[in-house]
């Protein structure tokens, strides 16, 4: 009888181990971040994107391109979460955070990321481009690709450029025709060495801000004016506080995507290829949306009963721009190489 007891107990025991070695199994084969895919053995990421502008901005939207893109391309491995408006900190804090590869990409204003390396100034040179067709057709020079290879020293892959549109001026009284119009006005810039040096040499007391001041401060009469494109103006609403817009198209306002290198080099040149073919493409798309959006956001604001100058004489500023390009010429062969590219077109 105690001989029948033993054996039960033994074989309950062989059972019980069993169950559980089972159950244990079942519980550690599904795939969670970073681990690998049944299919092809690859990493599956959600990578983080950050970046300064609204939801309804054309950066945003190319950012969420790029992640349908990606999805696509690496069949769901490779998908995107965004931060967008500033969510992650101000743009020298997510810069640092995607050198440490705490965020993986960056859509970083050209204007942030001039103060971080000067050959960026080159596409805030006064008066390069008449549109935003043309500052595109730029994005492809081999200037803009030195441009994006320089921020490798910062731990940082420059992977390409996307744009806003055009740098015009908004203010509570009164048209930017001349310079005369702009002498002694606070006009709030992006903080920048060549957007400083452009309006300080047209009279104007430039005053640099970050986003989420300047609908309070043009409302209090702290800033006189701003230089926007017409995509943040009409996604950040600050039509309602000024209604005064000239298109001066002194400056064009690219997006650099960048992505930390200490994330790129953990993939393999497999996902490598298809983060940087999916951001082509999108960028492709977001360039393309940019310059409809263009059109359809001066009409908006037509409508929301902002006073429009399309035109001005350009030569009124002349002797300010050939300051401003000589001065950063000057500083960058790069720059002055993308200013000769950019005149030859």
């Amino acid at each position: 009888m105690k001989l029948k007891k033993y054996w039960l107990l033994l074989t309950l025991s062989v059972l019980a181990v069993v169950l559980c070695a089972c159950v244990e199994s079942t519980d550690t084969s599904g795939s969670t971040e970073g681990s690998s895919d049944d299919a092809g053995g690859e990493d599956t990421r959600t990578f983080k994107i950050a970046h300064v502008v609204q939801e309804s901005h054309v950066w945003n939207a190319t950012a969420v391109k790029f992640g349908e893109e990606l999805e696509k391309l690496s069949d769901g491995r490779l998908k995107v979460e965004i931060y967008p408006a500033s969510q992650l900190g101000a743009e020298a804090d997510m810069v640092q955070q995607i050198e440490t590869g705490a965020i993986d990409f960056g859509f970083m204003t050209n204007a942030y990321m001039s103060t971080r390396e000067d050959s960026l100034n080159g596409w805030f040179m006064p008066y390069l481009f008449n549109n935003l067709e043309e500052a595109v057709a730029m994005r492809e020079s081999d200037e803009a690709k030195q441009m994006l290879e320089s921020l490798s020293s910062q731990g940082l892959v420059g992977l390409d450029f996307a744009f806003a549109g055009n740098r015009h001026v908004l203010m509570k009284d009164g048209f930017a025709e001349t310079p005369e119009d702009l002498k002694g006005k606070k006009i709030r810039i992006i903080g920048s060495p060549s957007m400083q040096s452009y309006w300080e040499k047209v009279g104007a007391g430039p005053t640099a801000m970050p986003l989420t001041e300047v609908y309070t401060s043009l409302q209090t009469g702290v800033i006189d004016g701003i230089d926007i494109d017409l995509d943040a103006l009409v996604t950040e609403k600050y039509y309602e506080n000024a209604k005064y817009l000239t298109l001066t198209n002194q400056m064009t306002f690219p997006t650099v995507i960048v992505m930390s290198q200490k994330i790129y080099d953990e993939l393999s040149p497999e996902d490598q290829e298809i983060v940087r073919q999916a951001l082509k493409t999108a960028v492709d798309w977001g360039v393309d949306e940019a310059i409809k959006r263009e059109a359809s956001n001066l009409e908006t604001l037509k409508a929301a009963g902002v006073e429009v100058l399309e035109e001005i004489d350009t030569a009124n500023f002349q002797e300010v721009t050939d300051q401003v390009r000589e001065e950063f010429s000057n500083k960058s062969d790069i720059i002055k190489a993308f200013i000769e590219a950019a005149d030859s077109k």
